[in-house]
C-alpha cells in the first residue's frame, strides 16, 4: 500500500504534466467556438458514465468495496491516452484534447462529489478520519492543475525543451502508471483472484457499454464520424492513475481493494480499444 500512496502522486502529476505540455489555449477556446461536440462528449463522460456505473452496480448487486472502486474510475476523467489512439482511429484529436483538457479541471470538484456521496450511500465508514471533500478536492488541485498550468506555461516559453523532452516525459508516466497498479496488485495478492474477476467483469461490462453508448450519443448528435470515433475512446479510456489516486488517500492504507477495480479496468480498456482501432482500420 506505501508504495502505491506514494507513486500514484507522483505518477498522476507527471501524466498532467504532460497534458499541459500538450495544451494550448486554443483548446479551451475551441470549446466555446464550437461547443455541440464539446458537450456530447462531455456530458456522457461526466454525467452518463456515473450514471450507468451506478445502474451496472445495483444490477450485477457488486459487492460494496468494489462498488466504490466502480464508482472511483466511473467518476475519473478521460486519460491522456484517449488522446493517442484518438489520432490512430483518425477521430477528432482536437477534441479530445479538449475534452481530456475540460474534464480533467472540471474532476477537482466532480470527482469529490460523486466518490464522496457513493460512500455516503453504500455507507462505508473506513475512510481515513482526516480526508473531506474539500481536503481531497484541495490535493487532486495540487496534483492535477497545477501540473497542467505548469505544462502549459513550459510549452508557451520553452518550446524547443518541449520537443525534446515530451517523449522522455510520456514515458515515465506510463512507468509510473504501471508500478501503481503492480503495487495494488501485490498489495492485495491473497484477496486479487476472487476480486480480480468480480472487479473484471463489471469492468468489462462499463467499458464496452460506455464506448457503444458514447459512439451512438455522437452518432445522433455530433457533427459526423471523426467525433463518434474521438467521444467513444473517451468514454471508454479514464485516467485509472487519478482513481487510484484518490482511493489511496480516502482509505489511507486500509485496503486497496477499493481500487482493485481501477486496477481492472486499466487493464479492460487498452484492450478494448486496441480492438476497437481495429475494427476501424479494417473497415476503412
Amino acid at each position: 500500500m506505501e508504495i502505491a500512496t506514494k507513486i500514484a502522486p507522483i505518477g498522476l502529476a507527471f501524466i498532467m504534466l504532460g497534458l499541459g505540455m500538450s495544451l494550448t489555449i486554443q483548446d479551451f477556446l475551441r470549446v466555446i467556438k464550437i461547443p455541440k461536440d464539446f458537450l456530447v462528449g462531455f456530458i456522457c463522460q461526466l454525467i452518463l458514465l456515473p450514471i450507468i456505473a451506478f445502474a451496472l452496480i445495483r444490477l450485477l448487486n457488486t459487492p460494496t468495496e468494489l462498488a466504490i472502486g466502480v464508482m472511483l474510475i466511473a467518476a475519473a476523467p478521460g486519460g491522456v491516452t484517449s488522446n493517442v489512439l484518438t489520432k490512430f482511429a483518425n477521430g477528432d484529436v482536437a477534441l479530445s484534447i479538449s475534452l481530456t483538457a475540460i474534464t480533467s479541471l472540471v474532476s477537482v470538484m466532480s470527482v469529490p462529489f460523486i466518490v464522496f456521496n457513493s460512500i455516503n450511500f453504500f455507507g462505508i465508514d473506513n475512510i481515513s478520519k482526516d480526508i473531506s471533500m474539500l481536503g481531497i478536492a484541495l490535493k487532486m488541485f495540487t496534483v492535477v492543475t497545477v501540473p497542467v498550468i505548469i505544462g502549459m506555461l513550459i510549452k508557451h516559453f520553452a518550446k524547443d525543451f518541449i520537443h525534446n523532452k515530451a517523449l522522455l516525459i510520456q514515458r515515465i508516466s506510463i512507468a509510473l502508471f504501471a508500478l501503481v497498479f503492480i503495487a495494488i496488485y501485490i498489495e492485495e495478492w491473497d484477496n486479487i483472484v476472487n476480486f480480480i474477476v468480480r472487479a473484471g467483469s463489471i469492468a468489462l461490462i462499463l467499458n464496452i457499454t460506455m464506448m457503444v453508448l458514447g459512439y451512438y450519443a455522437a452518432k445522433f448528435f455530433a457533427s459526423g464520424i471523426a467525433q463518434r470515433r474521438c467521444i467513444s475512446l473517451e468514454c471508454g479510456l479514464q485516467n485509472g492513475t487519478l482513481a487510484a489516486f484518490v482511493g489511496t488517500q480516502i482509505f489511507d492504507g486500509s485496503s486497496m481493494i477499493f481500487v482493485v477495480p481501477a486496477a481492472a479496468y486499466a487493464l479492460v480498456m487498452m484492450i478494448t480499444s486496441l480492438i476497437f482501432l481495429f475494427i476501424i482500420k479494417k473497415n476503412t
